[in-house]
């Protein structure tokens, strides 16, 4: 079986995994639930690592030749790897975003709108969880609510950072940089969206414009060669 027949067959099912683990590590940072249900919660989160892993051990396995492939994919070894980047796994949940894809038709722009608006809600949900965990018992911590996470979620992909609230650990801020870097990668897709959607009207425009001049034009020549023939055949 190619590597391409195998993302296929899986590719659904690791949604679906990815959507389990969405809610319940949104569970386990919100209720913060102790004893048996966060021993629950725990299991279900590694269980939906050893799919992610015996995914990635499968198709490293197929992968000809492994070395190259394994370079190629070194992010996707990171996020099976480190405990800390466990939440990027969340992004095979981008799969769903095709269904809405439908839904907009089949342009360019529709496919840009649908993809760019459920990363940009996928990327501040999970970045504001993933910073609440780890920020709110840190020692002169500012970010300790889910809805203090979320604001300085979205100040921050928005490119506007007040300041009010910022991390003071380590992995806190390495979320901020990969937030950071999704909210420039965000500003250039609708910055060059709608560039695209103004070429794109003003090119329409000049279209409709140079129809009706070269409309204009055949009904002028058509009047003429009917005078010159009535004249003729005076």
């Amino acid at each position: 079986m190619s590597e391409d027949r195998w993302k296929q067959l899986t590719e659904w099912p690791l949604t679906a995994a990815a959507v389990i683990f969405l809610g319940v590590y949104a569970w386990t940072v919100l209720a913060q639930p102790d004893g048996t249900a966060a021993r629950i919660g725990e299991t279900v989160l590694w269980g939906t690592w050893l799919v992610f892993g015996a995914d990635y051990a499968v198709r490293w396995y197929r992968a000809k030749p492994r070395g190259r492939w394994f370079f190629r994919h070194l992010h996707e070894f990171a996020i099976v790897a480190l405990p800390m980047l466990r939440p990027l796994r969340l992004l095979r949940l981008l799969t769903m975003v095709s269904v809405l894809q439908r839904s907009v038709g089949g342009a360019l722009r529709g496919r840009v709108i649908a993809y760019t608006a459920g990363s940009t809600l996928l990327l501040l949900f999970v970045a504001s969880l993933a910073m609440l965990e780890t920020e709110r018992n840190a020692a002169g911590a500012t970010i300790t609510t889910f809805s203090d996470a979320l604001w300085w979620s979205a100040t921050t992909v928005t490119t506007v950072g007040y300041g009010d609230y910022a991390p003071v650990t380590s992995t806190g801020r390495l979320v901020a940089v990969g937030l950071m870097v999704g909210g420039i990668a965000l500003l250039g897709v609708v910055t060059a969206t709608l560039a695209s959607w103004i070429i794109q009207r003003v090119a329409e425009e000049d279209e409709a414009s140079q129809s009706a001049t070269r409309a204009q034009v055949a009904e002028l020549t058509a009047q003429i060669a009917a005078m010159r023939t009535e004249l003729s055949a005076r």
